[in-house]
């Protein structure tokens, strides 16, 4: 397997640190709104990375973590007039129903930054001790950036100058420090610490976390991967790695991955330019799969154009999928190793080739709907075929629905209540041999716009499109 390294800027062999085993760390949500479009991007990469990891057979420790207190946090709870907890719970909570719906899986762990201030706390007082932090007259505690002769090798930035994403502080040594603990004197939002009340910074949490939760510092690394959008490379993922290099003398992480922005109408989503589009409004008009194949389908490094004639396009190639697995209803999937899961992992072990998984299964698609055409019957073919689906489903997440209840989206349980009850009165009619009524019905489903089935296992319905 090959990934593409964020540092080295080519593509690598991937040698776990422990044989068999990976260990993933994903930088997750800051709670204070609803995940949007890119959020959902990054997170299905990462879900895809992980799914790949252990098709192939890894062990996967794959952490995220959650921003539960900063400023954002705190301006938000404000505005609400509640406090930080209510907000960081309650986005929190939305952001899991979000991922759910998109088919990524719960991490291994989900450490919150209010539940980890300690071992922040311990990795500043390092910081300090080893010269590599200073405290400013009040209170606040910057890392010196200059201390460390390594700081800029992970962004490969030759220096500092035009950068804004930096805080302008008159008492900071270099224009690059950045906070480590910024001390609080009034009645704010803050946690005790040796250094007084105050909150950590964010570009620590991470480092601290992955020390205390995740790293088993093996080879001169802490972990195998960390993973983000590519809007985290500088300077969030570089004064991560900088801390971390001066607080323990190993390095964060052996592989670094970023994936590529989600662009509206060819700009960056951005809440200033008033674009960024909730992933809960795209589910309330998708089914949560739509949107996975979606997003997944180009390259993960690119930069993603959202609009929604591709989207529908993307949905109809789904749909051929989900029209495949109708023929096979009924059978019993059994495993069976396939030359499609060979070739599937094949492309996705090349830094996640997902065009060429895409294209594997386009072409599945068409053979075994000739091959089925030609001797339906064939149940060896057919079992081969099924496997080769929940391989699909496996890795990437998608075409695990029941085909029938997939081409139902869209529609509230009240109407699914009036067209289940309407069948049952069918199916009652054509037992009766009252073949009237049950042409009758069938004609107002219809008109409904939809269709039925009748199968040697039940009638089964679907919304047309």
């Amino acid at each position: 397997m090959t990934i593409y390294d964020s540092v080295q800027k080519t593509k690598l062999p991937f040698i776990p640190l422990q044989e068999g085993k990976v260990s993933l760390y994903v930088c997750g949500p800051t709670v204070y709104d609803d995940a949007h479009l890119g959020h959902a991007k990054s997170a299905l990469v990462f879900d895809l990375l992980r799914r790949v990891l252990e098709a192939e057979g890894y062990d996967v420790l794959f952490a995220r973590n959650i921003t539960d207190i900063d400023d954002k946090i705190i301006n938000k709870a404000r505005e609400l007039g509640i406090s930080t907890t209510e907000i960081a719970e309650r986005y929190t909570a939305a952001y899991h129903r979000d991922m759910e719906a998109i088919g990524v899986q719960k991490p291994t762990l989900e450490p919150k930054a209010t539940d980890s201030i300690d071992a922040m706390a311990e990795m500043i007082q390092r910081l300090l001790d080893k010269k590599h932090a200073y405290t400013i007259s009040n209170g606040d505690i910057y890392f010196d950036t200059q201390s460390d002769t390594n700081y800029l090798s992970l962004s490969n930035r030759q220096s500092m100058e035009n950068v804004s994403r930096v805080e302008r502080v008159s008492e900071k040594r270099h224009e690059a420090d950045f906070a480590l603990w910024k001390a609080v004197h009034d009645e704010g939002v803050a946690f005790d610490s040796p250094f007084g009340r105050g909150r950590p910074g964010w570009h620590l949490e991470c480092s601290a976390m992955i020390e205390r939760y995740v790293s088993p510092h093996i080879g001169g690394y802490a972990i195998d991967i960390h993973g983000g959008g590519a809007d985290l490379l500088f300077p969030h993922h570089e004064n991560e790695a900088a801390q971390t290099r001066c607080a323990t003398n190993h390095e964060l992480a052996k592989y670094w991955m970023h994936n590529g922005f989600v662009t509206i109408g060819g700009e960056k989503m951005s809440k200033s330019l008033g674009n960024s589009f909730f992933l809960k409004d795209a589910l309330k008009s998708y089914d949560g799969e739509v949107l996975r194949f979606y997003l997944l389908s180009t390259h993960y490094r690119g930069d993603f154009n959202f609009n929604e004639e591709d989207l529908i396009a993307s949905k109809r190639r789904l749909d051929r999928l989900y029209r495949l697995k109708k023929r096979l209803f009924g059978l019993t999937a059994e495993t069976i190793d396939t030359e499609f899961k060979k070739n599937l992992l094949e492309a996705l072990g090349d830094d996640l080739n997902v065009s060429r998984a895409y294209a594997l299964i386009d072409e599945l698609i068409s053979s075994a709907n000739d091959a089925l055409d030609t001797n339906p019957k064939d149940k060896g073919y057919r079992q081969a075929l099924l496997s080769a689906l929940t391989t699909v489903e496996t890795v990437l997440g998608f075409g695990g629905q029941n085909p029938y209840e997939y081409f139902q989206f869209g529609l509230d349980d009240a109407a699914k209540a009036k067209i289940n009850a309407l069948i049952e009165k069918r199916g009652e009619a054509k037992k009766a041999k009252d073949f009237a009524t049950s042409d009758a019905i069938r004609d107002e489903l219809s008109a409904l716009g939809i269709s039925i089935m009748d199968t040697t296992v039940g009638t089964f319905w679907e919304s047309r499109d």
